[in-house]
């Protein structure tokens, strides 16, 4: 995809209106397209968050930037926010993110009974909806899409191509699905008898609430009973299993590679590194973060950073890191104390007058 542009310019008054913060220099300034400071882009807006992206835009063509405090060194306009990133983020939403027009529904989606669709969707070819499927307003179904019966999806969705949501799941407003998630398979619950694994059926169902986004093949696992839940802003990234009857709290962080067993509760404003795993039954407190490729075996309070396999604090999990890459030499040194414990005891053995352990310990005859 190339470089974002305008068909009209706009002017930095206007971005000031959006991201708020101090104008310094020409407010007319016009932008037509947005950049990182890697690139350079004479008519391009960036953005500054730290000093060391200050001196690396010192000779960087661009036509304004969005700074976290004001840089005077710098020739080209600026405004000045808390927080340059987010900003920039809004400006891309408000000007660069086109809103599709209403496609309607195509001639070739399959629906069941008592389907009803919101005002302005846009369902596009080979979506199959189920029977008693609710759709709110200005949804959009991409092509492959299945919803099962009894599935209702709020106002503002957007689910990408080959996007599954089994029976009996609920989205809120303003979900995003990205392709080839799966919501509301069958949780992985068997009972073992006489050498065999015998199904417990999944009658549960999955929970998805407002302002979630599911990167592509993301796995969340219908509960056995009740519902498994994923509460408002969490963000899943892609190829995340989350299992059975977990509940992962408002605003979390799920990187790639994530796997959350079965009945797990995970807290608010917590991010879990890429590849971690979390044992079952477990509760993950508030504000935790979980470092990448941890192996979390047991509950963690709130407010704790925590890593490794097994997981434990993050000071401590740094230590072991560092003893781990010292193994090598620590292991020459323990046989090079060996070799000189031996010596030692032969040298002592050989010495005049030594008598052994063993002679002092014989028993004297009667």
């Amino acid at each position: 995809m190339s470089t974002p542009q305008l068909p009209t310019p706009i002017t930095l008054a206007e971005i000031h209106q959006v991201v708020g913060g101090t104008i310094h220099g020409n407010d007319q300034t016009q932008i037509v397209s947005l950049t990182s400071l890697g690139q350079a882009d004479p008519q391009a807006l960036s953005f500054v968050t730290n000093e060391k992206m200050a001196k690396a835009a010192t000779n960087l063509a661009v036509a304004a930037l969005l700074v976290h405090r004001h840089q005077p060194d710098l020739v080209v306009p600026q405004i000045v926010v808390d927080n340059p990133m987010l900003a920039f983020a809004q400006v891309a939403q408000k000007f660069f993110v086109r809103t599709p027009t209403p496609r309607g529904i195509a001639e070739h989606v399959t629906q069941g009974s008592d389907v009803q669709v919101g005002a302005d969707p846009s369902i596009w070819p080979f979506v199959t909806l189920g029977d008693r499927v609710k759709i709110g307003d200005r949804v959009t179904l991409y092509p492959g899409v299945f919803v099962g019966s009894d599935v209702t999806i709020g106002s503002d969705c957007t689910l990408y191509p080959n996007v599954v949501v089994r029976e009996g799941c609920s989205l809120g407003a303003r979900v995003i699905v990205h392709s080839g998630t799966v919501i509301g398979a069958d949780g992985f619950g068997y009972v073992q008898h006489q050498g065999r694994h015998h199904k417990i059926p999944q009658l549960g169902g999955v929970t998805i609430e407002d302002d979630v986004e599911l990167g592509a093949n993301v796995t969340i696992d219908r509960a056995t009973f009740g519902r498994t839940l994923v509460k408002q802003g969490t963000k899943v990234d892609n190829l995340v299993q989350i299992a059975h009857n977990v509940t992962v709290g408002e605003h979390c962080i799920l990187v790639a590679q994530v796997g959350i067993a079965g009945s797990t509760t995970i807290g608010r404003h917590v991010m879990i590194g890429g590849q971690a795993g979390l044992s079952d039954h477990l509760t993950i407190g508030d504000q935790v973060l979980i470092a990448a490729q941890s192996g979390v075996n047991r509950s963690v309070e709130s407010n704790q950073i925590v890593g490794g396999s097994p997981a434990m604090p993050r000071e401590k999990a740094l230590r072991v890191q560092g003893a781990i890459f010292q193994l090598p030499e620590l292991k020459q040194l323990v046989r090079d104390l060996e070799a000189r414990v031996t010596t030692l005891e032969t040298d002592l053995s050989n010495a005049p007058g030594h008598t052994s352990r063993a002679r002092k310990a014989r028993p004297k005859k009667r």
